[in-house]
């Protein structure tokens, strides 16, 4: 390596290895087909281990689902959850009473707090053509005072999200969706109340970039003690700081100097996931991320005397009607439509 912008290159598993304030990302890219009347797949499902079908088989996975895909009724707690939906859509219920239906460049902010459950299902609701879904999870950490928040979710829409364009002089043009942070003066939408992104000081940057072959983009300064993760998981390779990245690579750089990437001659797809550390001990076991391993005892058995509010829908795996199209309906009864 030429000098000390690249601190280290990794090839992505799964999941994607984070840093704090992160503590983990997945990307599911699913090729789901036309859906069935219960809004699954209308196609055998034999031969798959339904309720825990996470290999690729058809083109796609059912994950915990069994009729239709997805992550029926789970308990997190002490962290937040944002879920990009690049393709596809989400139905979203929870222990709040709360329910909702996003996708196609929709965000969901959720924040656990002192403890929910929720689900994620993948409806597919097109009869008649196939069901694409494309999304990423990422998982963001509390400060230590924020994990006994009460569970609440925001809803970034594909609408209002800011986009940035750039041109270099080759006339190649670089896009940057700017789900979190502050990017060439433009401010992104503000993040749930009691999430780590919301100081400003944290510099919590989450952004997605799309770049023409042979395009340039410069990762501006920001602070010393910044974690700044890039994800390249989509094209063939990319260059910065005269080193060559080939696809599904992650690479850790310093956050204090400028950095310029230039893509191959591929379009190029990047997740950048940046922020000052929250430094506080991590405890995870499963779904839950405390501090200490007593508050992890603590949420265990939490969770067992109440069920954090306990389940309110018929169902372990709802879905919403085929025609409700994208909307929010919160725990306080506030709604959204879309």
């Amino acid at each position: 390596m030429s000098n000390n912008k690249i601190l280290k290159i990794q090839k992505l598993g799964f999941p994607w290895e984070t840093e704090d304030p992160f503590l983990m990302t997945v990307h599911h890219k699913d090729a789901y087909p036309a859906g069935n009347e219960q809004q699954g797949p209308a196609v055998s499902l034999e031969g798959r281990n339904l309720g825990e079908d996470f290999t690729i088989k058809d083109g796609f996975r059912m994950y915990h689902g069994t009729t239709v895909p997805g992550f029926p009724a789970h308990p997190h707690k002490g962290f937040e959850t944002v879920t990009i939906v690049l393709e596809g859509l989400v139905d979203h219920f929870d222990s709040t009473g709360a329910k909702g239906r996003y996708g196609n460049g929709d965000v969901q902010w959720l924040t656990t707090g002192k403890g929910c459950l929720h689900t994620e299902m993948f409806p597919l609701v097109h009869q008649d053509k196939d069901n694409p879904l494309e999304l990423f999870q990422i998982w963001l950490n509390l400060a230590s005072m924020d994990k006994k928040a009460d569970p609440d979710y925001k809803m970034l829409w594909a609408e209002d999200i800011p986009v940035l364009e750039s041109a270099g002089s080759n006339g190649k043009k670089t896009t940057v969706r700017l789900i979190a942070g502050q990017l060439q003066g433009k401010n992104s939408l503000d993040p749930a109340a009691a999430s780590w992104a919301k100081d400003p000081d944290h510099h919590v940057g989450i952004y997605l970039i799309r770049m023409d072959p042979e395009a340039a983009f410069t990762l501006p300064a920001v602070s010393g003690t910044l974690n700044r993760n890039l994800y390249f998981y989509e094209g063939e390779e990319i260059h910065l700081d005269g080193e060559t990245i080939s696809v599904y690579h992650r690479v850790k750089l310093i956050g204090d100097q400028e950095i310029e990437v230039t893509n191959g001659t591929k379009e190029a797809y990047i997740l950048v996931l940046e922020g000052e550390p929250i430094g506080e001990p991590v405890a995870q076991y499963g779904p839950f991320v405390m501090n200490t391993e007593e508050e992890i005892r603590e949420a265990f058995n939490d969770y067992r005397r109440t069920q954090f509010g306990g389940w309110k829908w018929e169902r372990q795996d709802p879905v919403n009607e085929r025609s409700a199209g994208r909307f929010a309906q919160h725990g306080d009864g506030r709604v959204e439509k879309r």
